[in-house]
């Protein structure tokens, strides 16, 4: 699944903005400040980055020129209202892969999405199956075998499930699987996760998913 980081602080042009890339089949991250933007494009987990210029905190030209020092080659589509020819130079000089002017058509913006990913380099394939500790993923069928048994899970609960055998061993906060499983913009309750996390330890076994006190949980190595 592709995943699109969206750094946009109008919560309007946001919400419009996810609601048709998910649409078109992608899976979408919101943050609000550039500081948030680039903590999140520099994990190496998004595969595009739609970036403001006008962001609180640290603008998309910064944000941008932090991300290619860092040696990142995330293809990034700048968004403003600025339409300037200079704006959009000093956007494209400082490593943007593309530009595109408040307001616009939603069609081209998409359009620019396909074009960006296109562009993106194939030479590190994405595995189709996550393994560790006797628990297996299957990305393209969506199946669960733990210790040789197929195991049916509902959606979220392979969403996070995933998001645990991404992360072997590592100790994953509340917040942490919140954003992973559920999206940066969820606003129901964090209990939502320990709701989850049972239903995985009734299914793939009690003590395959270890509470850490006071941090989050962690996937054990049986």
């Amino acid at each position: 699944m592709v995943s699109i980081l969206i750094a946009e602080d109008e919560e309007r042009i946001s919400r419009f903005v996810q609601k048709g890339l998910r649409a078109a089949g992608y899976t979408t991250t919101v943050v609000e400040d550039g500081l948030s933007a680039l903590d999140y494009a520099s994990t190496g987990e998004f595969d595009l980055l739609v970036l403001d210029v006008g962001l609180p905190g640290m603008d998309g030209f910064t944000v941008l020129s932090a991300l290619r020092s860092m040696g990142s080659s995330l293809p990034v589509i700048m968004c403003t209202a600025r339409d300037s020819v200079a704006d959009t130079v000093a956007g494209l000089d400082q490593g943007a892969d593309d530009y595109l002017a408040k307001p616009f058509r939603f069609q081209e913006l998409l359009a620019r999405v396909r074009a960006r990913l296109r562009d993106r380099p194939t030479d590190r394939p994405a595995p189709d199956r996550l393994s560790y500790g006797g628990l297996s993923l299957d990305l393209d069928t969506r199946c669960a075998v733990v210790e040789g048994r197929q195991i049916e899970l509902s959606a979220r609960e392979f969403a996070m499930a995933r998001t645990f055998l991404e992360n072997p061993g590592q100790v994953l906060t509340r917040d942490q699987l919140l954003t992973k499983v559920w999206g940066y913009d969820f606003t129901g309750s964090s209990n939502v996760v320990d709701v989850y996390v049972r239903h995985l330890r009734t299914k793939l076994g009690a003590e395959r998913i270890v509470t850490v006190r006071g941090a989050g949980y962690r996937l054990a190595l049986l």
